[in-house]
């Protein structure tokens, strides 16, 4: 558990954490979390599937949603490993250099998931504000430049984050706060000074923040432009096409949002609530955005129950 390193003891194993106080029923709550994974993953790949096979869903909207769907599957797998071993085995230890590259994936693609959905809120935007000329700007090759870039973004963003952790000395502390490592609470674990990796991780969390304030004024000019339709019918239309987008986007912000009030104001005595609201910030939106869109999209529905031979 504990190396010596430049006469002083350094941490060489990471604990994580399951639920408090549910320890007991540690294995039912894993059937319940190994069902939401294999959930997500296989509507995730039956998304990705669907749009790869189906020449109809060459477009721009679907494309997006596979970037999407490919920012879930990430998140998934790369919580999934240390969720199945505290829950199923538990097994809590962690090396640091796992704990690092898995705090890594996780961070780099919520950030993805992120941008994947300001994207898709200015595709929207342009599909109410310009419809004609839609397919002229949005082409194949824009659409596959702008889901390059934001992916490099999103893991250049990160790259950081091991290597500015891996610096730090880490003694006395080894207990973690998830059953998954995050970059802020690993860096709590450090007695080394930590103050640039602290600014740098403020301003990654002003990226993202910033994310959802362009969506919010993407869908001002979305309102914005609604209403100057003429048609009552034409407006439902038009708004119909923003609420599976709406739903992807409060179902990833709501549980960031809730997370953050937890930490600024919750009762630190019971901790299972924020621990609860994390797993959930990482499990329910790849297993909600796919049902989402199947549901509220006709293209997709029709399609994936083509697929599995459904009517």
């Amino acid at each position: 558990m504990y190396t010596v390193n430049s006469s002083k003891i350094e941490i060489s194993t990471f604990f994580l954490i399951g639920i408090p106080g549910l320890e007991h029923v540690h294995e039912w709550i894993s059937i319940f979390i190994c069902l939401m994974y294999l959930v997500a993953i296989f509507s995730n790949c039956t998304i990705l599937f669907v749009i790869r096979t189906e020449p109809s869903l060459h477009a721009p909207m679907y494309y997006f949603l596979s970037m999407l769907a490919i920012s879930d599957l990430g998140l998934s797998f790369s919580s999934l490993p240390t969720v199945l071993s505290v829950f199923v085995f538990n097994n809590t230890g962690i090396s640091p250099n796992a704990c690092f590259a898995q705090e890594f994936f996780i961070h780099g693609f919520t950030d993805m998931e992120s941008s994947v959905l300001l994207i898709m809120s200015f595709d929207r935007f342009l599909a109410i504000r310009s419809p004609l000329r839609y397919n002229s700007i949005l082409t194949n090759a824009r659409v596959a430049k702008m889901c390059l870039v934001f992916s490099i973004k999103s893991m250049l963003l990160m790259l950081p984050f091991p290597f500015t952790l891996k610096t730090l000395i880490y003694c006395k502390k080894s207990l973690l706060s998830h059953s998954y490592c995050l970059h802020q609470d690993v860096m709590n674990l450090a007695c080394s000074e930590n103050t640039a990796d602290f600014f740098y991780g403020f301003f990654v969390a002003l990226c993202m923040m910033s994310d959802s304030v362009f969506i919010a004024v993407s869908y001002v000019f979305i309102l914005k432009t609604v209403m100057e339709i003429g048609s009552h019918k034409e407006r439902l239309k038009a708004l119909n096409t923003c609420v599976s987008h709406i739903c992807a986007v409060l179902i990833f912000y709501i549980p960031i949002a809730a997370l953050a009030l937890m930490h600024r104001f919750g009762n630190y005595n019971s901790p299972s609530a924020v621990i609860i609201c994390a797993d959930i910030f990482l499990i329910v939106p790849p297993l909600m955005n796919p049902i989402v869109y199947c549901v509220k999209t006709r293209q997709i529905r029709e399609k994936v129950f083509g697929k599995l031979g459904l009517k």
